[in-house]
């Protein structure tokens, strides 16, 4: 069903040169059954090519998926808490969204001012109607995990706070300062989820204002949440991104695809902050980016997780994403084949070493003995 509708969705859009759906002819708009049937009809042709283009990509992906699990490797996809306004979601299921009688929301989603951002961010999306969600057991959302999970290993829920409580902006407000908060579903969500698909392998990203809320749904719905190290220095021996406050059922990062790079950080970091990171890890911070992947690995955290930008121990141009701008992110790439030798055989000392590797795999020569 939903192949269906996305091929459907994509052709009326691009027919109507990238119009947003809320700006269609109101038949379609409103998902009017005679208006849909017809536009099936008359653009079979065209949703064929679509959907066909769908399959060649999910046929490719399996091969990839397929090439990775050869290897033992697994992967973990991350799905954002929120859905676009205008998306092929909200059209087919409006009922869903805090939207008006044409489609406009009443309430769209953001987080109050943080570490990133003295005006908070205005994400702009439709919130959800956990209220009607309810209503058949988050259908919606079972669906939409199942098919997460149907490409990937592991899924990272982004903004996970919300299900404990979320940030609600009037819609047409300049920035998320004048928000509120909503409860979200809580612990009944989760409970949903696994009373018709089981325990699911996910990763709760408890990042940004957390409370005690959200660490006790992350807790009693059994998720591993996340440890950041750029987040860890410079406060008091009680930060829970240090690594003595790691627990085996965290997952460890030097910095998320939202920090800058470790290298950047390093760079950008305040002298105090420094000097935290240089006695607590006694290091001289030379090598900045590997120091944060070491700590990472020692970590008591069943997981571990490196970006490649750290590993090549590139600076701030390499910065994935900025959650404060909305442009000029997404845009870094692996280029060429930088990934020498010598990086991997570090990588995998590093990874024997802290008990990282399979256990049938040996250390290298050199670091045996």
């Amino acid at each position: 069903a939903w192949a269906a509708d996305a091929a459907l969705f994509a052709v009326l859009k691009r027919r109507r040169g990238g119009k947003a759906y809320w700006e269609w002819e109101r038949p379609l708009r409103d998902r009017d059954p005679d208006a849909i049937a017809a536009a099936k009809k008359d653009l079979a042709a065209e949703i064929e090519e679509v959907a066909v283009t769908l399959f060649f990509f999910e046929r490719q992906w399996a091969e990839l998926r397929a090439y990775a699990h050869a290897r033992g490797v697994r992967v973990i996809g991350d799905i954002p808490i929120y859905v676009d306004r205008d998306s092929c979601d909200v059209w087919s299921h409006p009922d869903l969204f805090h939207l008006d009688e044409d489609g406009v929301p009443t309430e769209v989603s953001g987080v109050p001012p943080d570490y990133f951002s003295e005006l908070g961010q205005l994400w702009g999306n439709p919130i959800y109607r956990w209220d009607r969600m309810a209503d058949d057991d988050y259908l919606w959302w079972r669906r939409r995990l199942a098919r997460a999970l149907a490409q990937t290993d592991i899924v990272r829920i982004d903004h996970f706070r919300a299900f404990a409580a979320y940030w609600s902006v009037p819609f047409g407000a300049p920035d998320a300062r004048g928000g509120r908060w909503n409860d979200g579903p809580g612990l009944e969500f989760f409970e949903a989820i696994e009373r018709h698909s089981g325990k699911l392998p996910l990763i709760a990203e408890d990042l940004g204002i957390i409370d005690g809320k959200v660490v006790e749904l992350r807790d009693a719905a059994g998720l591993p949440g996340m440890r950041v190290l750029q987040f860890a220095f410079g406060g008091d021996a009680e930060n829970t991104h240090l690594p003595h406050n790691h627990t085996v059922e965290s997952v460890v990062y030097p910095g998320t695809h939202d920090n800058d790079t470790t290298l950047g950080f390093w760079r950008a970091a305040e002298p105090h902050v420094r000097t935290h990171i240089q006695r607590y890890l006694r290091v001289s911070g030379d090598d900045a980016a590997w120091d944060l992947i070491h700590s990472a690995f020692t970590s008591v955290g069943r997981i571990a997780i490196i970006p490649m930008q750290d590993v090549l121990s590139l600076g701030s141009e390499a910065r994935m994403n900025n959650p404060a701008v909305t442009t000029g992110n997404w845009r870094w790439r692996l280029e060429g084949d930088p990934f020498r030798s010598d990086l991997a055989g570090r990588l995998r000392d590093l990874s024997w070493l802290y008990g990282r590797l399979p256990r049938h795999e040996a250390p290298r020569k050199e670091v045996q003995g």
